[in-house]
């Protein structure tokens, strides 16, 4: 457990150099626009965007495409409550409730339910993913071949 916080730690070094952290701005605010736009997903987004970072350290560079990836998904959430029209498949449910709120005047509350929901819920899914990634690592080598 301490080699993993150990890790996790540095991460949050390099991650917080100030490069790394104008990169993930760029990123989230090209993976924003790009969520609005409903047919083109942040998967379209990073492959037209790769020729981009090949003069670029590769932690930056995945670390921009994280950003889009995340402003994608908050993106789509956008076009979803506003015009009913989601931006990305993961948007539609948004479209249900989000919509209806913005109808009776609550815009607003729905877009900042949006984003504060898809704060908790990436930074829940990254710690668990952080805590169970080795021990099921463990149980995939432990596997072994089929024979």
């Amino acid at each position: 457990m301490q080699e993993i916080l150990n890790h996790l730690w540095q991460g949050f070094q390099t991650a917080g150099t100030p490069i790394n952290l104008l990169w993930a701005l760029v990123g989230c605010t090209i993976g924003t626009a790009v969520g609005v736009l409903p047919g083109i997903g942040p998967a379209t987004a990073v492959a037209m965007l790769l020729p981009i970072t090949l003069k670029v350290e590769p932690t930056a560079s995945m670390i921009f495409f994280a950003g889009i990836y995340y402003g994608a998904m908050y993106g789509g959430s956008t076009t979803s409550i506003l015009l009913n029209t989601p931006g990305e498949a993961g948007s539609m449910v948004t479209a249900l409730e989000g919509n209806k709120m913005a109808k009776h005047g609550r815009a607003g509350a729905a877009l900042a339910t949006a984003a504060i929901g898809s704060f908790v819920a990436g930074t829940i899914a990254t710690v668990l993913v952080t805590l169970f990634a080795p021990l099921v690592a463990e149980y995939a080598i432990r596997l072994g071949p089929p024979e």
